[in-house]
């Protein structure tokens, strides 16, 4: 497998040692967000190249049992070249997608906030659905995953939830879910078992660090306690240990913005009051990175309707099943292998589709 191509593994280790060079500066540790910067990119190439001599090393161990199976003509070695072949070829899949983010902000954490549509208990139960989704994609791929808030609905499902999925380039993926997610199923809330078509939208944003200043002024934040249903032990309905945090305030551009944050999952005011705070930092940092790269769709600010036109991926589980992303016009029968996290093919399309634009 070569170095070069798309995996590009020789600019990557001219990289790593530029980047080592700047350790030996005696003032390097001065500026420690800066340090710190510098000592997450060596770690994040060091962990491709790592990946890049792995798969290698598979693809070689793989052409060695193919022609000891063909010297000696021996069918037993067929099964262990089948399994072999598909983790190799697992771990080069997985390298091409990461070789596909080369955004200012992919290689953050990501922040990941789902809201149902119109339609009650049915986008609702949408919704939580589509939680369930993503941090199983998360798990599956070796993110860290942590609930930050979740508003439980009515009569079931979720009125509102906030996710942390942490890991490099975890905001790099995940930027492609952006948008309205449409369901179509029988209604397991609907005695007659008719057909319902449900909506829910999904804003995922990076979470900054020391290494990005947002300036929040008193006069523009209103920050609210309530009590939270999060892990709080003998706290949880007695004490006020939610924060929510509405930020309102004026973009470059000159528009007027509400911008909400909260949190209610950890176990302390003091807590939720820092989460809530960086989470309402990365909105703000996101909206401001949307206006200077002119993107046709800011996360807050292109004021579409979570309703049908404006989806950007359908799921259907009757009349048959399919998952279809109307911007790469990628398709996937298997709906509910997607529903327990394999969104990989989905998310590699649309990288695709960027990369070639």
């Amino acid at each position: 497998m070569r170095s070069g191509g798309i995996f590009d593994v020789d600019a990557k280790n001219i990289q790593i040692e530029t980047l080592e060079k700047k350790r030996l500066d005696p003032d390097f540790w001065n500026n420690p967000s800066d340090a710190q910067a510098v000592e997450k990119r060596i770690s994040t190439l060091k962990g491709f190249v790592h990946d890049w001599k792995k798969a290698a090393a598979g693809v070689d161990d793989l052409d060695t049992l193919l022609e000891l199976s063909e010297e000696e003509e021996d069918d037993s070695l067929l099964e262990e070249i089948e399994v072999e072949y598909n983790r190799v070829l697992a771990e080069v899949d997985a390298l091409e997608l990461r070789s596909l983010l080369s955004g200012k902000d992919d290689h953050r954490n990501a922040i990941l906030t789902i809201h149902p549509g119109a339609g009650g208990t049915e986008s609702q139960d949408w919704a939580e659905m589509l939680l369930r989704m993503y941090s199983r994609w998360g798990e599956r791929n070796g993110f860290k995953v942590r609930l930050l808030e979740k508003q439980d609905g009515d009569v079931a499902g979720i009125k509102s939830a906030s996710i942390e999925i942490s890991g490099d380039f975890a905001y790099g993926y995940l930027k492609s879910e952006n948008g309205v997610h449409r369901l179509v199923r029988n209604s397991p809330f609907d005695s007659s078992g008719r057909r319902h078509t449900s909506f829910a939208s999904v804003f995922a944003y990076p979470e900054i660090d020391d290494t990005i200043e947002i300036e929040l002024k008193p006069d523009q934040l209103e920050t609210q306690t309530f009590r939270s249903g999060g892990a709080g032990g003998q706290n949880v309905n007695k004490v006020e240990t939610g924060v929510r945090i509405i930020w309102t305030g004026t973009l470059s551009n000159g528009e007027q913005t509400r911008v909400v944050a909260e949190c209610t999952e950890e176990r302390s005011q003091l807590q939720n009051k820092d989460r809530a705070t960086t989470m309402l930092k990365s909105r703000i940092y996101k909206l401001e990175q949307d206006i200077l790269e002119a993107a046709k769709n800011k996360i807050e600010g292109s004021k579409k309707k979570i309703e049908w036109g404006s989806q950007i991926r359908s799921y259907v589980f009757q009349p048959y099943t399919m998952v279809n992303d109307h911007r790469t016009e990628t398709k996937v029968t298997d709906v509910h292998s997607v529903m327990d996290g394999d969104l990989n093919d989905l998310i590699k399309a649309w990288l695709l589709l960027g990369s070639s634009g």
